[in-house]
């Protein structure tokens, strides 16, 4: 199923992983701004005559630790959810645990 124009297509920053909202016509973006396209540019030149993989993602000792921080809180919203549903929580508690699962899937999906 298509999306028409007037429905905009969504897809993820290959660099940062932050969403890019943009009409069908042309090409589709693989970068959100400017400053994430030049530092997949860096990234691959640096990697260039080397073992490792133009494609591979690199990160530093301390945004590891941070995307480990995010997948941990989104395990946390996961598990909150479940036990609230496990527990016959009412509709609107599940409801604010549900859009907190989002947020931290959202938050989680960032990798820069």
């Amino acid at each position: 199923m298509s999306e028409s124009a007037s429905h905009p297509v969504r897809n993820a920053c290959t660099w940062c992983g932050r969403e890019i909202v943009e009409s069908e016509r042309g090409r589709r973006r693989k970068y959100c701004k400017r400053s994430c396209r030049q530092r997949a540019y860096e990234q691959r030149s640096l990697t260039e005559g080397t073992s490792i993989s133009s494609d591979s993602l690199i990160l530093s000792p301390d945004e590891l630790t941070s995307l480990g921080d995010r997948l941990f809180a989104l395990r946390c919203a996961v598990e909150d959810l479940d036990t609230a549903i496990a527990e016959g929580e009412d509709r609107n508690e599940l409801l604010v645990l549900s859009r907190n699962l989002v947020v931290q899937a959202k938050e989680a999906e960032r990798l820069r």
